[in-house]
């Protein structure tokens, strides 16, 4: 289903929040042993809402297969930023939080219309 992408705006701008915290904990966790897996997961979350956030300027027809798909990266995302006490982390979970309740209002949004 074609959207016209200015009604993603703040979903967009969403997305790319949490893509710069999930870059900015990628980061802050480089080079620690422990934090390997909290790293990778931040990099490929903050590529996933890069992706969307390209959809939905686009208005593309699969906004909401990828929201989906990123609400459980994000989800997951959190799940693993909160185990660690870093602020960065915690700052990263929540942002993929509030992402992925965005991603899921798109869903929704695109089934109830479909």
């Amino acid at each position: 289903m074609l959207l016209n992408h200015e009604q993603y705006q703040s979903s967009f701008d969403k997305a790319m929040a949490c893509a710069v915290e999930c870059e900015h904990c990628a980061e802050a966790c480089t080079g620690q042993p422990d934090m390997v897996k909290c790293a990778r997961m931040c990099l490929d979350t903050a590529e996933s809402c890069r992706t969307l956030a390209t959809f939905m300027v686009r208005g593309s027809y699969f906004i909401a297969p990828l929201a989906k798909a990123c609400a459980e990266i994000c989800d997951t995302c959190a799940q693993e930023c909160e185990k660690h006490d870093m602020e960065h982390c915690q700052k990263c979970a929540r942002s993929c939080r509030e992402a992925a309740g965005m991603y899921r209002q798109i869903v929704d949004t695109a089934m109830a219309a479909s």
